[in-house]
């Protein structure tokens, strides 16, 4: 979940930690802390700060030393509460060492207790302290290097890591490891600089050149060089990459908020998505990244979905669509629940993960339980290099660009897409859609960021509605078909954001239980376009103003009868209802967007989440 920078160069490391760690916010932004090397009395100094990174500048405020050498974190608390002591980085026991990490050790306890016989005190509540002090106690007992310590600790502990160390006794060395968690290298070649963080974000800015540490890798960076090896000792030999990354895309371009901006960037981050695989008027459809596996996916009796949270919505919409068009059943699995209850994967079967991120732990776990069986896996991640993109067999990138607001906006509507593609891409080869259809779905799809750009002018509209629901206790979302899954994703946009409680259900299903709930007090969201179960959802409608509800209604452009019926109605354009989704979702981000803002609550960070789950 947290976010970790370091840099060693000739440059001065502070000024370029901060602006790393105030990129890597959205991973985490409980507290801050940098470590960095101070020649003048040969040690280590560490600034450390509950709250964001602007605390921690305030807290430094120019007393820093100057230095080449330095490492900084952003945390998502995990053991212990948020506060200064708990924030990172971390030293060893005797100081000899500084250490940051993303992750956890699922053993800190017992190797905290063995640590603690031999007189070792720690003063913080974290598993961090305990592996820092680990290291250090290797080093001592095994009169081994920095290096090996790192390694053999490594060895020896359980659980998810990405770490950097910095030693006073080795000031001219950065070591670096991850399992589980993300970790990027970047190289600036003209200069020997080394630049390493969490994603990338932090780094583009220097150099494109990025090496992607794979999991149980250690990096060795002294003066201008690195070398890569694995925790058994043996050295690797990295592909350099090219980041496919431009600075603008990481900046909010003239917007309050990140989210805002990623809501607005949907007509072109869907564009992009199709861009080289779909041409309507030739009635092409290529997914380069399933060839491979198109005749399993063709043939395949069963196809499970595992994801979490807006990813797993995603995986609801696609669930309809496969089985709606392709005939193959598909099982969609909360990811964190998949590995715990011993589910029946055959060989042969299809497993496909959906992450943002391509890092989140419950997915990764998932997939490695899946692999075991035989299953093929694939992917539909955004982040170009992540973990889940490596591990799978076949898969598809979204091309979104990075999604920095941590509610995700603009990564689940190509989600979207990229599974709406899948589909239809497999129900042509099976024959199990006509040829007529196909064609149709395409030149629709084709249409739809001309279809959002249309939806996003409700905005004004539902600033004001938001601006009379804004003191709301609860909301109660309502849809069926393709658009109950849209439903569970607009209650989960209102609770990450605004605190509001609120729940999604198939409409359908009001009346087994959360009817109760129905009073004058109560705001209902129904996605109430024109399709197959048009006509029951008008009387849902119609059962929750029995109840003196108040009713938002997400209509199809030139409705009439919801008009007469609901309190608010919402238009968006026509499209087939098998990718309504992608329009009728807009105006719920919206909705959700402009009631935090008014609650006053920080809409990009909102309390205690974070993007990237890289922890069980």
């Amino acid at each position: 979940m947290c976010g970790i920078v370091a840099y060693k160069g000739k440059e001065q490391a502070l000024p370029i930690l901060i602006k790393g760690l105030k990129r890597l916010e959205y991973r985490g932004y409980d507290s801050a802390g940098v470590a960095l090397y101070d020649n003048s009395i040969s040690d280590i100094k560490i600034y450390k700060k509950q709250g964001k990174v602007k605390e921690l500048e305030n807290l430094i405020d120019g007393k820093s030393p100057k230095s080449g050498v330095g490492i900084g974190h952003t945390r998502w608390a995990t053991h212990g509460e948020p506060s200064d002591t708990n924030a990172h980085p971390h030293k060893s026991y005797n100081g000899r060492l500084s250490l940051v990490h993303n992750g956890i050790i699922e053993n800190y306890a017992a190797i905290k207790t063995e640590l603690q016989k031999k007189g070792y005190t720690f003063e913080s509540q974290t598993d961090t302290e305990v592996l820092a002090s680990f290291i250090d106690y290797i080093i001592t007992s095994e009169d081994c290097s920095l290096e090996e310590g790192v390694r053999l600790a490594l060895t020896r502990v359980v659980g998810a890591y990405a770490i950097v160390v910095i030693a006073k006794d080795n000031p001219d060395t950065l070591i670096a490891a991850r399992k589980g968690s993300p970790l990027v290298i970047g190289i600036k070649e003209d200069d020997g600089s080394f630049f390493l963080a969490s994603d990338a974000t932090p780094i583009v800015e220097y150099t494109k050149k990025v090496v992607y540490l794979k999991d149980e890798e250690m990096a060795v960076i002294s003066g201008n060089q690195m070398t890569i090896k694995s925790l058994e000792d043996v050295e690797q030999h990295p592909q350099v990459h090219e980041l496919d990354l431009n600075l603008e895309a990481i900046e909010k371009g003239g917007y309050e908020h990140f989210m805002l901006k990623e809501i607005f960037e949907q007509p072109n981050s869907i564009a992009d998505c199709m861009r080289g695989r779909l041409k309507a008027n030739e009635g092409k459809l290529v997914l380069g990244g399933i060839h491979e596996y198109a005749n399993a996916l063709t043939n395949a009796q069963r196809i499970v979905i595992v994801a979490c949270g807006t990813s797993w919505h995603a995986g609801l919409v696609a669930e309809y669509i496969i089985e709606d068009f392709c005939r193959i059943p598909v099982e969609v699995e909360y990811a964190s629940e998949f590995r715990y209850r011993n589910p029946i994967i055959n060989e042969g079967d299809i497993v496909i993960a959906i992450s943002q991120s391509g890092e989140t732990a419950d997915t990764l776990a998932a997939l490695e339980l899946a692999k075991s069986k035989g299953a093929i896996i694939l992917g539909v991640v955004n982040a170009v290099g992540s973990s889940i993109s490596r591990i799978t067999h076949e898969g598809a990138y979204l091309h979104a660009g990075p999604e920095i607001g941590v509610a995700s906006t603009k990564a689940f509507t190509a989600q979207l897409t990229v599974l709406i593609m899948m589909a239809l891409r497999i129900a042509h080869r099976k024959g199990t859609i006509t040829e007529s259809k196909y064609h149709e779905l395409l030149v629709e799809l084709e249409s739809i960021p001309a279809k959002i750009k249309k939806a996003l002018e409700v905005n004004e509209q539902i600033k004001e509605i938001s601006a009379l629901f804004k003191d709301a206790r609860n909301f109660i979302y309502l849809g069926r078909g393709y658009n109950f899954p849209v439903a569970l994703e607009g209650a989960l946009k209102l609770k990450e954001i605004s605190y509001i409680h609120a729940e999604g259900y198939p409409a359908a299903e009001m009346k087994h239980g959360p009817i109760a709930l129905i009073d004058e007090e109560m705001p209902v969201v129904f996605i109430a376009t024109r399709d197959s179960s048009y006509e029951k959802v008008v009387s849902n409608i119609q059962e929750v103003k029995a109840r003196k509800g108040k009713v938002i209604a997400i209509v199809t452009e030139g409705e009439e009868t919801i008009n007469q019926i609901a309190d608010f109605v919402i238009e968006v354009p026509h499209t087939s209802e098998a990718l309504m989704p992608l329009v009728s979702v807009i105006p719920l981000q919206l909705l959700s967007y402009h009631i935090a803002v008014m609650r006053g609550c920080n809409v990009d960070q909102p309390r205690n989440l974070a993007k990237s789950v890289t922890v069980e």
